[in-house]
């Protein structure tokens, strides 16, 4: 790898290298807990609101207990609302309230509340697993993709997995925009830090001027 690409993506990583589940308080791991609070998360994370009050109403709602599909279908829906407006998640709250209710009780459902079950029946296929994903009500394509991004650090058989998203902000910053040649610029471990970063660049209108530097050299 070029030195300046080396650069460019140690700067990212310094910068942006957390993934949203880290900043969420997450602990991402292939267990129920880990993997359903993801699957909360990404439904916050798919409304039209910045990625920072998502965070923070995702840690509300993991504050106040709901961080199993039993404790999130337990508690009332106005419990819901009031968690997530001490995350500030105020724009959709009460339809986001259904939502995490009713995928709640399709997690317990269908799943016995274990989502590697659906990562068992979607056998490494990233069609199937994201089928499935868009069965829950708060989550569509996008969130299929966030997902799918973050849960490729303890399910390796979707790695690579780099949305549009990332591919946008690699072109951002002057980094190669197939996923195939963004797969070899970090350890395998490391790609949902790396495509995380690059969709804070996708989703940042003014990429900070080190970085602009840098990929104004690469150029």
């Amino acid at each position: 790898m070029p030195d300046r690409s080396t650069e460019l993506v140690r700067r990212l990583m310094d910068r942006y290298g957390s993934t949203f589940a880290e900043e969420a308080g997450i602990r991402l791991a292939d267990r129920p807990g880990p993997l359903y609070q993801l699957l909360v998360l990404t439904t916050l994370l798919s409304a039209r609101i910045s990625a920072g009050v998502a965070v923070a109403a995702a840690r509300a709602l993991f504050g106040a207990g709901y961080r199993t599909p039993e404790a999130m279908a337990r508690a009332s829906w106005q419990q819901r609302v009031d968690a997530l407006g001490r995350g500030h998640y105020r724009r959709y709250d009460e339809r986001t309230a259904t939502e995490l209710g009713d995928e709640a009780q399709l997690c317990l459902d269908r799943w016995r509340g274990d989502l590697r079950r659906l990562r068992a029946e979607a056998d490494g296929q990233v069609r199937s697993l994201r089928s499935m994903l868009v069965e829950f009500s708060g989550i569509g394509p996008t969130g299929a993709d966030i997902f799918t991004r973050e849960v490729q650090g303890v399910w390796p058989e979707y790695r690579p997995y780099l949305d549009r998203k990332v591919t946008a902000g690699a072109t951002k910053v002057g980094l190669p925009a197939k996923p195939e040649s963004l797969t070899g610029l970090v350890p395998p471990k490391e790609l949902p830090r790396l495509a995380s970063a690059l969709v804070r660049v996708a989703l940042d209108r003014t990429p900070p001027d080190d970085l602009v530097r840098t990929a104004r050299r690469r150029a």
